[in-house]
């Protein structure tokens, strides 16, 4: 009796040990208060997500303190009839909690159990789907009703050849601008859902950086612009999707561009350090201020929204460029000073 009694007393330990060890080690928080409310167990993510102090010893005190209209009576003996899930704002948390009566072997209860989940990730993410919806519907309503307005106009009376032909390249431009926006979203969907075929090739990244200039050459000479290319000696050959990279450079080097003064300069250097090579483009434009810097690569997020959508931008680009390294498992750094100029770095891995 005596050995079968040690075994049990082992087995209730163990058993005890690893739930300790569980609720120690849980991102959720945790908390069993006893019929009078007192807490008779605790775990650190609760006393994390709850920022709770020592005085917080009881029901009362804690969901007080937070605001949360709440009563322990009423879960323990109204439970189908009373909410039993909260929400609320701690600082800059969002966290969920959900309240349930503990109850014994006889169904009789003993408590209450609230277990507390950090939602912050959830309610950002569902924040950024919003804002996203309503900057698709704004971006494209924009277009829609420039060429609806000028079109119509077009259609009530005659006009003068000068006049069509101006309503007429405004709505070409419109329909134009509408499109590149659907295009960039498509891009930015397959990339978000792996849809995009990625032929990952070696190539010469110095080569590729000067066919980028070449291509946007029209653009430099509109402005007076210099633009001065080194590439470094050796540089090893990249492996990546060579067309997506292709995109990416033509993108900065388009943003340095339009961004930059008439007579300004702009420096691209092409070089190799550990396994990766780089590019890096540097412009004496009009620059970022520092505050902008962190949001650059959120989509639709725009540092002069007037400014951009006036040269023609969606406010996808830098999204894509950075999507598109992700899967190159490159990576691409913006550094800014307002009216001082930019100088982004994009690096490519040179190993399979």
């Amino acid at each position: 009796m005596t050995k079968e009694l040690k075994e049990n007393l082992s087995e209730v330990s163990k058993k005890k040990n690893q739930i300790e060890t569980i609720l120690l080690h849980m991102t959720d928080g945790i908390i069993a208060f006893n019929m009078q409310g007192r807490i008779e167990l605790i775990n650190p993510a609760a006393t994390r997500l709850l920022r709770l102090i020592p005085e917080d010893e009881n029901f009362e005190k804690i969901f007080g303190k937070l605001n949360v209209d709440i009563n322990l009576e009423k879960i323990i003996y109204l439970e189908n009839w009373t909410s039993s899930e909260e929400k609320v704002t701690i600082g800059d948390t969002y966290v969920h909690m959900h309240f349930a009566p503990l109850k014994n072997e006889d169904d009789i209860p003993t408590g209450v159990i609230v277990v507390i989940q950090d939602i912050t990730e959830h309610v950002k993410l569902n924040n950024m789907r919003k804002e996203f919806v309503a900057d698709v519907s704004h971006e494209l309503k924009t277009p829609i009703t420039s060429i609806m307005g000028y079109a119509d106009t077009l259609l009530e009376d005659e006009y003068d050849k000068e006049t069509q032909d101006k309503f007429l390249t405004v709505i070409s431009t419109e329909a134009r601008r509408m499109a590149k926006l659907v295009t960039d979203l498509l891009s930015l969907s397959r990339y978000d859902n792996d849809e995009t075929r990625q032929e990952k090739v070696e190539f010469d990244l110095g080569e590729l950086v000067k066919r980028c200039q070449d291509k946007v050459q029209i653009e430099i000479e509109k402005k007076s612009q210099t633009v001065e290319c080194f590439v470094t000696a050796n540089v090893p050959a990249v492996y990546a999707d060579k067309d997506g990279i292709e995109r990416v450079v033509l993108n900065i080097l388009t943003n340095s561009i339009k961004y930059t003064g008439e007579n300004g300069n702009i420096k691209i250097y092409v070089g190799f350090v550990y396994n990766d090579a780089y590019i890096k483009i540097i412009d004496n434009g009009i620059g970022i201020p520092e505050e902008d810097l962190t949001r650059i690569f959120e989509r639709f997020y725009r540092v002069d929204k007037a400014r951009t959508r006036e040269m023609g931008g969606t406010g996808l680009g830098l999204s894509i460029a950075k999507e598109i390294l992700d899967k190159n498992d490159g990576s691409i750094d913006i550094k800014s000073k307002k009216g001082e100029g930019t100088e982004v770095v994009i690096k490519v891995p040179t190993k399979k």
